[in-house]
């Protein structure tokens, strides 16, 4: 009875351990994606938004920084998930690490929700000047 006992107890630790890991590994997954999501709008939406005629050069500025911001948070995620990940950061338990890696996963997705309000933002922006500049330059027939 007490051999099936501590092996019971020895199995729940195992399957929390284990359960532990794939939830940090979910975690990190998310960041990952997210992070990949944000390269994606770097690299695409970011260049269509610099380009258009419709933002202002002195406005360009604003707009790089506001997404360098978002970038520069997202670089210090990544190192800061290197850190805990390592096998001896402050002596962490695994629940610990599983707890702090779902915080940075919510950040993370704060962060692409941000990014693409921003992203919407500028478009809008865009969208408006380019309709403006249309009403403002039309022909007329009187």
């Amino acid at each position: 009875m007490i051999k099936s006992v501590k092996f019971l107890k020895d199995a729940k630790e195992a399957i929390e351990q284990v359960s532990s890991v794939v939830q940090q590994l979910n975690a990190v997954q998310e960041i990952a994606d997210n992070n990949q999501r944000l390269i994606n709008v770097m690299q695409n939406d970011l260049q269509d938004i610099l380009n258009s005629p419709y933002i202002k050069p002195n406005e360009v500025s604003r707009v790089m920084e506001s997404f360098d911001a978002i970038v520069q948070n997202s670089l210090e995620t990544v190192d800061f998930i290197d850190e805990v990940l390592s096998s001896d950061y402050l002596k962490m338990s695994d629940a610990e690490r599983a707890e702090i890696l779902k915080v940075k996963e919510q950040e993370s997705k704060q962060m692409v929700s941000t990014i693409t309000t921003k992203t919407k933002r500028y478009r809008d922006i865009i969208s408006f000047r380019k309709m403006q500049d249309k009403v403002n330059n039309r022909e007329t027939d009187y």
